[in-house]
């Protein structure tokens, strides 16, 4: 890994952000459910917070995944003998990284 690769880092403000953004989404899905539910009420009203430790571990898996993805879409666009990673060499190997990571 080189210098520039090893500065490359996600923000866990960012993840943060990501991980409020789907909190909110679930709560009012939660919401909208109790909501058709005749008489029933929800105590679901407490906020969601993420471990500081816990979003530094996010950030690392979700770099680590990335350069993965990136690594192995790499080998089959050279395999192809192209310069450059397109969409479809990520659609090619996709399927065999889900199920590996």
């Amino acid at each position: 890994m080189d210098e520039a690769s090893a500065s490359v880092g996600i923000s866990p403000d960012l993840i943060h952000e990501i991980f409020k953004s789907v909190w909110e989404k679930a709560s009012q899905d939660v919401a909208k459910a109790d909501e058709s539910n005749a008489g029933a009420t929800s105590k679901r009203t407490k906020s969601t917070t993420a471990n500081a430790n816990a979003l530094k571990l996010s950030c690392e898996l979700l770099k680590l995944f990335v350069t993965e993805a990136v690594g192995r879409a790499g080998i089959i666009a050279e395999a192809e003998g192209k310069d450059r990673i397109e969409a479809t060499h990520f659609e090619r190997m996709l399927p065999q990284f889900l199920l590996d990571f």
